[in-house]
């Protein structure tokens, strides 16, 4: 079974005393391909040698808007500056968070966003979106930007309506180990409905671990959880399901 975690952040630091000996036993839990997802410039800086070192680490460079208080347009020229380099195959991590009152101000969220947005258009690369309690506003970013540039909605959260149009706009929809919690009835309902070759799969690691390892350190070998999920909801087997879901993420992303 070959599986894409499209979605991880292995530079983070909880992983720096076994960053190498976990992405060595990847293969073993049939994960063939990993996404860093870069969110500041100095993240941009470790990410290049990281995705060198490593065959199956694949990169996304751009500035998370919790990340871009004190900084300015112009610093998105260090973004621009690795996105030409063959294994950054997105601009991201990007988009919106209105979650803490204390985050970077609404207006200056949403103009980073739209100038990594047409930094993506610029180099033909899809972009990789975070969105936390901001659809309205991530929404109207997007629709400004129709035709120009597409992506995959990392986390997916909103509701059927918002993932319709989303997916009318070309994005491909992400879920990781929030399917699997409880509550998570909206979730369930959109990974029902949404056209399967829409669909990825990640982990977000190291957050956001799946229902039976709450409050632990996430890691891509847990994506099988997130898979058997996302079968069951779709009443297919993990083995018709995995290779559909490593086949579209290697679509959105242009890896051959």
């Amino acid at each position: 079974m070959d599986i894409f975690d499209t979605h991880v952040h292995l530079l983070e630091e909880r992983f720096d005393k076994d960053r190498d000996e976990l992405i060595a036993s990847l293969c073993d839990a049939g994960v063939k391909l990993v996404m860093e997802a870069a969110t500041d410039l100095d993240y941009i800086e470790r990410l290049i040698p990281f995705v060198e070192q490593h065959d199956m680490v694949y990169g996304a460079a751009g500035m998370h808007p919790e990340m871009i208080g004190g900084c300015q347009l112009k610093d998105l020229d260090q973004v621009a500056a690795v996105l030409d380099h063959p294994k950054i195959k997105a601009v991201g991590e990007i988009g919106l968070d209105y979650a803490w009152p204390d985050n970077p101000a609404r207006h200056d969220q949403m103009a980073f966003f739209d100038a990594q947005l047409s930094l993506a258009a610029a180099h033909k690369l899809p972009v990789v979106v975070h969105n936390r309690d901001a659809h309205a506003d991530m929404m109207d970013v997007l629709r400004a930007h129709k035709g120009t540039v597409i992506g995959v909605l990392h986390c997916f959260s909103g509701e059927w309506q918002i993932a319709r149009e989303c997916l009318d706009l070309g994005y491909y929809l992400s879920f990781g180990g929030s399917l699997t919690f409880k509550g998570a009835k909206e979730n369930v309902e959109v990974a029902t409905k949404a056209p399967l070759d829409r669909l990825v799969i990640e982990t977000d690691s190291p957050f956001m671990a799946p229902a039976p390892f709450h409050g632990q350190r996430n890691d891509p070998t847990k994506t099988m959880w997130v898979i058997k999920k996302l079968s069951d909801i779709r009443g297919m087997t993990e083995e018709e399901l995995a290779p559909i879901l490593f086949e579209n993420a290697k679509r959105a992303y242009s890896i051959q």
